[in-house]
């Protein structure tokens, strides 16, 4: 595939800015990347990071109340924002030309935002809301935040983003205005830029626009480690539900934390040939073969700060336990731990990932979160453009060796939601 233009910009405040030339069409997504999350939070303030991008839309003195957004749909725009564990970002999408009117208002509230409190106890209560109707009311999205819980004891992904319900409930606009003054600063942010634009233009307009705002001393947060695991866990979660569901998760590296680089893109090939499509082998073995599995999915984000999980999660088809459904992924791992991926099957599974590659180059927005993602996690931007030759280049004997040495009995957390009768 044919690199695209990309080019960097320091300013002296400590701002990267990173610029994607893409003139298909004549629009531009621009996106400020501040490197905080729930990563770096602690009781009794878990959730804080999410809490403070609500109030980010919540005004300046210039921009009072919902002037951002405001101003923003005026000029034909969308915005909007996301909070993870490593980062919290936000984001506009509008006409090429407008593109100033963007920088000058995320400049704005990097330095200039209120937090009043009549603001922030109306919106805290958006965010207990959102928790309420997301996870506490989700069976299954609520086993999934104590399966982290167990799967990460001390490490800095066992908090939920969105936070726990004790400490939301205690949350203060003091504790969020103290929180911004830590880490909304420009040498703790990313500026990335893609669309019909001319790089060098846009570096001139973040020097007008961002290069005001003042740098800070920003806090060096040594992270937790995770405990050395002694063995399986186990977590069982009852709560009144329809169906049971199951995730496994295996402690793996991220790209940033593993050895050996080769690794982590096996990793990214398991996940493809385990659940990819209709050929992928849950897909054929378990969910249209065995028929053990209504629905099988696997997931694993190479592109984290910390050390992961490689993720599994499922439910049976009716009349299958949980135990024929963790009886049969078992003996799929064991599969690639003993027999070598074929060429053609591993081929197959390379041209679905690349595809997929190819098909969020298409977006000029999922070009732009790659980007930010890479950099706000501490890797660079180029490997955006080199990710698809790392994956050719993984072998049938990587994957079978990454399978092998993570996918083990010590390193596996389960976690199962148990039905209770839902109450009419």
């Amino acid at each position: 595939m044919e690199k695209p233009i990309t080019k960097e910009h320091m300013l002296a405040n400590g701002l990267k800015v990173i610029v994607r030339e893409d003139h298909r069409a004549p629009v531009v997504v621009s996106q400020v990347w501040y490197k905080v999350g729930s990563a770096k939070e602690n009781r009794p303030i878990t959730g804080i990071s999410h809490a403070l991008e609500h109030m980010m839309f919540q005004g300046t003195p210039t921009l009072p109340g919902d002037g951002f957004a405001t101003l923003i749909s005026q000029h034909g725009g969308v915005n909007n924002a996301f909070t993870a564990e490593d980062y919290t970002a936000y984001y506009e999408e509008l006409d090429a030309t407008n593109l100033a009117i963007s920088f000058e208002a995320e400049a704005d509230r990097m330095m200039n935002l209120t937090l009043s409190p009549e603001a922030y106890a109306k919106e805290i209560q958006v965010v207990i809301e959102e928790r309420r109707m997301r996870t506490d009311d989700n069976p299954q999205n609520l086993t999934y935040e104590r399966f982290m819980a167990h799967a990460n004891p001390m490490g800095p992904y066992h908090h939920p983003v969105i936070g726990w319900q004790d400490d939301l409930n205690h949350l203060s606009v003091q504790d969020l205005r103290q929180w911004y003054q830590l880490w909304y600063a420009p040498n703790n942010a990313t500026l990335v830029v893609v669309g019909d634009v001319n790089a060098n233009d846009v570096f001139q307009l973040a020097e007008k626009y961002f290069a005001k705002v003042p740098a800070k001393t920003i806090p060096e947060i040594k992270a937790d480690q995770e405990l050395k695991s002694l063995g399986q866990k186990r977590v069982q979660v009852n709560l009144p539900a329809q169906l049971p569901y199951m995730i496994w998760g295996f402690d793996v590296p991220s790209l940033l934390t593993t050895k050996q680089e080769s690794e982590a893109y096996a990793l990214v090939v398991v996940d493809a040939l385990l659940d990819s499509g209709e050929s992928s082998r849950f897909n054929r073995d378990i969910i249209r073969g065995a028929q053990v599995a209504s629905q099988l999915d696997t997931s694993y984000e190479p592109f984290k700060r910390f050390a992961t999980q490689f993720f599994i999660a499922g439910i049976p088809a009716p009349g299958r336990t949980t135990v024929e459904l963790e009886q049969k992924v078992m003996e799929q791992i064991q599969k690639l731990k003993t027999e070598l991926v074929s060429a053609e099957e591993l081929e197959r599974t390379k041209t679905q990932l690349l595809a997929q590659q190819i098909y969020n180059r298409d977006s000029i927005s999922q070009q732009a979160i790659f980007l930010g993602e890479l950099e706000s996690i501490g890797l660079s931007w180029q490997l955006a453009d080199s990710f698809p030759d790392k994956i050719q280049a993984v072998t049938a004997e990587q994957v079978q060796q990454a399978v092998q040495k993570y996918f083990t009995p010590e390193k596996l957390t389960v976690g199962e939601l148990i039905p209770e009768k839902i109450n009419e």
